[in-house]
């Protein structure tokens, strides 16, 4: 399939560039989630988790990408990163109790 390696680089390099993204988000997650802890800041605000989605399902229907898709991936990376956020503020917990 010669005809495809062109469109597979270009796919491969998008993917690799996703990959980074998503690290760099969720380090910035780790930092929000120590923060949150510090300042006694609830893991979930909903109000945020709702505009995070709804923000990139926009931004999904202004690029022509597919709304559903873009919720449905961002329903998964909001859940993950408030699972993080609650595991770090629970890990920090157990530190503060156990020092």
């Amino acid at each position: 399939m010669e005809i495809l390696k062109p469109y597979r680089a270009k796919i491969d390099q998008i993917d690799d560039q996703i990959v980074d993204l998503l690290s760099a988000r969720e380090e910035i997650i780790r930092e929000v989630g120590e923060l949150k802890f510090r300042e006694n800041i609830a893991p979930i605000l909903q109000d945020r988790v709702d505009e995070v989605r709804e923000r990139c399902i926009a931004r999904a229907v202004q690029k022509g990408a597919n709304p559903e898709l873009i919720k449905e991936l961002y329903t998964r990376i909001i859940d993950y990163s408030c699972d993080l956020e609650q595991i770090i503020a629970d890990d920090l917990k157990n530190q503060q109790k156990a020092g």
